[in-house]
Order: structure tokens, then C-alpha cells, then sequence
């Protein structure tokens, strides 16, 4: 069957590690404040391992988030995750707005990464996103990203190794 060009393509037949961007709708900054912030990168935190998905990466702004991780055996669990995370999401911010029955989630666009250099520089950039955006000077000091647990958990080494990885041309969807 061919591909339908109107949405993004979930291609989740191979267990390894996903790269997940989702956006609000009419890329609107619904998580403009600490709390709705808060409350999807607690909801994606919580919900991620549910179904097995082992978070190695995120970083949650006011119109999208992205995070890199690893999937269970059967990655087709991406789309009930989601479906839980966005749904619990969404009716939050809408009881804190008022506003019962707005589309909050618009789509998500998943990349299996199979190339160890691709993981990596994800890794940086997912972690360094806050920045790339302009809402932080300094991705640690970002509290709704992993840059900070990743500095604190993480081997020194492999923090080096994340850092040296060029993110200025990766292909990604973070036209936010």
C-alpha cells in the first residue's frame, strides 16, 4: 500500500531506539508557563515506561517536545503511549483554559535511528534543544529537559563523546 502523503509515516516494525517530535496544534504555545510545562514533561515521564519505552532523552518547550529512547520488543506500543500522553494531556490544559474539546496535539513524527552517530548526535540535540530555541543560555539550567539528569548520570566520557557530535545539520522536524 502506498504511503499517504498528508500525514507523517509511523514505520515502528523494528525494536531499537525512536526519535519522537510532537507539536501543539497550529503550533500554538499552550505550555507557556512553568505549570503546563511541568505537567507534560511529568505525564511523558510517567507514561513513557507504562508501555516500555525507555527514555534516554527529552525536552518538552511551549508548542512541542522531543524525545529519544528506547523501545519495548514490540515498538507498535509508540501509538497507545502517545494516545494516553496526549489525551491526558490534552484534557488538562483544557480544564485549566476552559476550553473542553480544543485540539491540543496536532501530530507526531517518529525516526528509528540505526546508526550509532545518529543516536548520539539526537542525543545532543534533544538534550541542547531548550537552546536551540532560545528559551535557555544554558540546557542544564532548563528544568523540562533531560540536559541536567543527563549531566548528573551520564560517564564523563560519554558526555564528551554526545558533546563533539555536530547537530547543525541533522534532519529533523523542529520547524516550531
Amino acid at each position: 500500500m502506498p504511503d499517504w502523503p498528508h500525514a507523517p509515516i509511523h514505520r515502528l516494525t523494528d525494536a531499537g531506539a525512536y526519535m519522537v517530535t510532537a507539536g501543539t496544534y497550529l503550533r500554538r504555545r499552550l505550555l507557556h508557563n512553568a505549570q503546563r510545562l511541568q505537567l507534560v514533561h511529568d505525564a511523558l515521564l510517567t507514561h513513557a515506561p507504562e508501555f516500555g519505552w525507555g527514555l534516554q532523552a527529552w525536552a518538552v518547550l511551549a508548542n512541542h517536545y522531543h524525545f529519544l529512547a528506547l523501545s519495548p520488543a514490540d515498538p507498535k506500543t509508540l501509538k497507545p503511549f502517545l494516545s494516553k500522553l496526549h489525551t491526558l494531556t490534552a484534557k488538562a490544559l483544557n480544564a485549566l483554559d476552559g476550553t473542553p474539546g480544543r485540539t491540543v496535539w496536532y501530530q507526531y513524527w517518529d525516526k528509528h535511528i540505526t546508526f550509532q552517530r545518529a543516536y548520539l548526535a539526537r542525543l545532543r540535540y534533544v538534550n541542547e534543544n531548550a537552546v536551540h530555541h532560545g528559551v535557555a543560555a544554558d540546557a542544564e539550567a532548563y528544568p523540562w529537559c533531560s540536559a541536567a539528569w543527563f549531566a548528573r548520570t551520564a560517564p564523563v566520557s560519554f558526555q564528551r563523546t554526545v558533546k563533539s557530535f555536530k547537530v547543525d545539520r541533522l534532519d529533523v522536524i523542529d520547524n516550531f
